[in-house]
């Protein structure tokens, strides 16, 4: 199980350090089938450890007033997330947040551009609080308002955010008894594949287009819906 895992974990964080997002893409679903019980924990610590790291390489290019906005959405967003893992199953949960993702999706191929201004930044903010505290997977919200920024740009906010927003998600699953010591052990046991995906998606990243740097934000959005939805069905 922990060698499915740390395989899931190299592929979603050089997912994550090419386009900004995608570790809870490729881990949430393998840990849901393999072991639920350390679910949205697991995912949500991966999540930690690549933002974190992230930031740490590319915190010049990041768009500080975009996330005064967007974090104080996480919050309530947060709280409305817990409250919905204690009254769904986490299979109704995956189904709606699916949806929603696979219609912005859409959108955005249509070439629907949403300004990125205070209103929008707090409902993404709230958004990814709600879906992220929910099923580990909060990234989408806010990578589909910044799909048209500089890539550096996406990657150094994204980080931000995702950073301290994993920090209250985790901290509201802790204050409800909801984070499994063995969750934190597995994190630990696979972390250095996390840290060879995270180096290798750096020296890759640099050669990806502007325009298909927004291709693949859309993809792995798309994608992450998809595997959600039919992690839920199934």
């Amino acid at each position: 199980m922990i060698a499915v895992i740390a395989l899931a974990v190299l592929l979603g964080s050089f997912v994550q350090a090419v386009a900004g997002l995608g570790v809870g893409l490729v881990t949430a679903p393998v840990i849901a089938v393999l072991e639920p019980a350390l679910m949205p924990t697991l995912p949500l610590l991966f999540g930690l450890l690549v933002s974190g790291l992230s930031l740490a390489g590319e915190r010049h290019h990041v768009d500080w007033p975009a996330i005064g906005w967007s974090l104080p959405g996480r919050i309530p967003g947060t709280l409305l997330g817990i409250g919905l893992v204690l009254a769904f199953t986490s299979a109704q949960l995956g189904i709606a947040v699916a949806i929603m993702v696979l219609v912005a999706v859409l959108l955005s191929v249509q070439s629907l551009s949403v300004p990125v201004n205070r209103a929008t930044l707090l409902a993404a903010g709230f958004a990814s609080g709600v879906t992220g505290t929910a099923t580990s997977i909060g990234g989408p919200p806010i990578a589909l308002l910044f799909q048209h920024r500089r890539p550096s740009q996406v990657r150094a906010t994204l980080a931000v955010f995702f950073f301290i927003g994993v920090v209250l998600s985790l901290t509201g699953l802790a204050i409800t008894g909801s984070i499994p010591i063995d969750s934190v052990i597995v994190a630990a046991l696979v972390s250095p594949l996390l840290l060879l995906g995270i180096w290798v998606g750096t020296r890759v990243r640099g050669r990806l287009p502007r325009d298909r740097f927004r291709v693949a934000v859309l993809a792995v959005c798309a994608a992450s819906a998809v595997v959600l939805l039919a992690r839920s069905l199934v």
